[in-house]
């Protein structure tokens, strides 16, 4: 079933998870207009480029509560001059900005590794509580038998991942953004699954003496497989560092309806629709990653709603510039044997050229930097699918990268966080401008994921015949048999493993 793109309007967001006290807000225009006051010298940003030359303040610290007042509604504004901000800054405060994404291997080698790492991850495959000391020797499993096809994959877009390199830009770019505005702070990034992994981000930013923090996860929609992920190790760490402990921070949980993110989103479309004949009959086909249905309809991830209210967006910028194509959502990257949201991408591409859609703009709605689900998952294998289904004109908007607008508008986000550093906050709910975080890791993971200890595995009870749960559950039982022959060739060094070259012969 395709999902095709309602009457405009905002789609409604599940706020049911916000249970804070407290409401307040943060107007916009009281960034803007910056009178040029330093607050600080600039880390890593380009001398030339540099605007930041004043020290740290030596001011005595507010109390930063003292700037805020209790709103009936969060669409009142409750910063008032633009020096509330700066005034929040104290005496030898050193602010930092921690990128989160998810990693990829940047060469060959680095592949199974990587593997390893992403299934390892119980958010990424969730075993029932009974099966949870699995976890590694299925990862194990798993990513001896994946590596092979995925290091082709790989291979065919140079060789690794460059998703590395792409972030690191886009935190130089960010950094001097930053600058430019008259905040100075130092960015860090932080992989999930890779190198440079979280925890050595950390270690610097303890290294570099970081006082205030705001999280920055690289993922415009909130969802527990990648920000609650990331986000949930960050609160691992946290517990367990005297330091970290008395560290303020906040997080940036998600950020799909700023409009500088909307705003270039519609600007890479609107340049690749006109590179097709008819640019009026182009379907507009959004693509993201997608999640376990389970996570959704029974952990309460707002991930869907959030894409969803994101396309819609998108295309209400779009109308505004006089284009009014159709469009449809589908999500990609499926994996094991559990259902996840509908429509897929594959299926939904089919259907397309059987409805007859000739013409075909895939956009990468959930990514922000090209790696291997973007250049060779949409770039070939849908491209080709879409080729074999009839549709005869391709296209693929790229992904954001260090483009100027989107950099900018995170920059912006950034700052309007700055208040809220140890403080609580949510978000504006009516201004979808202003983006205001929720406050620590551990109170966001309560508002977004309160149920990530007890999250039911897909199919609870055994169920017979030719059924969904029969499946699962012989296949869970074929899962145990494999890991048992696996056991044994690893400790014997024999088997169809070591025959195929797979798994190397012992030492």
């Amino acid at each position: 079933m395709l999902h095709v793109r309602p009457a405009p309007g905002p789609a409604p967001r599940n706020l049911s998870r916000l249970s804070l006290s407290r409401t307040y807000a943060i107007r916009s225009s009281s960034v803007g207009g910056r009178t040029g006051l330093c607050l600080g010298h600039c880390c890593h940003c380009k001398p030339l480029s540099c605007k930041c030359k004043l020290g740290w303040s030596s001011q005595q610290p507010p109390d930063s509560r003292q700037h805020f007042r209790p709103c009936s509604s969060a669409s009142e504004a409750v910063l008032t001059a633009q020096s509330d901000i700066r005034n929040l800054f104290v005496a030898n405060e050193k602010i930092g900005v921690l990128l989160l994404n998810l990693g990829g291997p940047e060469t060959l080698d680095d592949v199974q590794p990587f593997l390893f790492n992403l299934f390892a991850d119980p958010d990424i495959i969730r075993l029932p509580r009974a099966f949870r000391f699995l976890q590694k020797p299925l990862a194990q499993f798993i990513s001896v038998a994946r590596a092979p096809k995925s290091k082709e994959g790989y291979a065919s877009i140079g060789g690794g991942s460059p998703l590395r390199q792409i972030t690191d830009a886009q935190g130089e770019a960010l950094m001097e953004a930053l600058c430019e505005k008259d905040i100075p702070a130092k960015v860090y990034v932080g992989m999930r699954y890779w190198h440079p992994f979280t925890e050595e981000a950390i270690e610097q930013i303890k290294r570099d003496g970081i006082t205030k923090l705001v999280v920055l996860p690289l993922y415009p929609q909130f969802s527990i497989s990648t920000s609650g992920s990331s986000l949930r190790l960050l609160e691992s760490i946290f517990r367990e560092d005297e330091y970290l402990v008395n560290m303020q921070h906040t997080v940036i949980p998600s950020w799909y309806q700023r409009e500088g993110y909307i705003k270039a989103m519609a600007t890479l479309i609107e340049k690749e629709l006109f590179k097709f004949p008819k640019p009026q009959k182009v379907m507009i086909f959004f693509s993201a990653h997608g999640v376990p249905l389970a996570y959704v309809e029974e952990a309460g991830d707002p991930y869907k709603a959030e894409m969803e209210e994101c396309v819609d967006l998108i295309m209400e910028e779009l109308e505004k510039r006089g284009m009014a194509n159709p469009c449809t959502l589908a999500y990609q990257s499926r994996v094991g044997p559990v259902e996840w949201l509908k429509p897929y991408t594959d299926e939904t591409i089919i259907a397309l050229g059987q409805r007859g859609v000739k013409s075909l703009l895939a956009v990468p709605i959930s990514f922000v930097s090209e790696h291997i689900e973007t250049l060779e998952e949409i770039d070939v294998e849908y491209k080709e699918l879409a080729l074999e289904s009839g549709i005869k004109h391709w296209g693929r908007v790229p992904a954001l990268g260090c483009e100027p607008t989107f950099i900018s508008d995170l920059a912006d986000a950034v700052i309007e966080s700055l208040p809220y550093v140890g403080a609580m906050a949510v978000s504006n709910l009516e201004a979808r401008q202003s983006l205001v975080p929720l406050g620590s890791v551990e109170e966001l993971l309560a508002a977004y994921d309160s149920k990530r200890d007890m999250l039911p595995p897909p199919v609870i009870v055994w169920e017979w015949g030719w059924t969904k749960s029969a499946e699962t559950w012989n296949g869970r039982a074929a899962m145990l048999a494999v890991l048992a022959l696996l056991v044994l060739e690893v400790t014997t060094g024999h088997g169809f493993l070591h025959q195929w070259g797979i798994l190397p012969p012992l030492p």
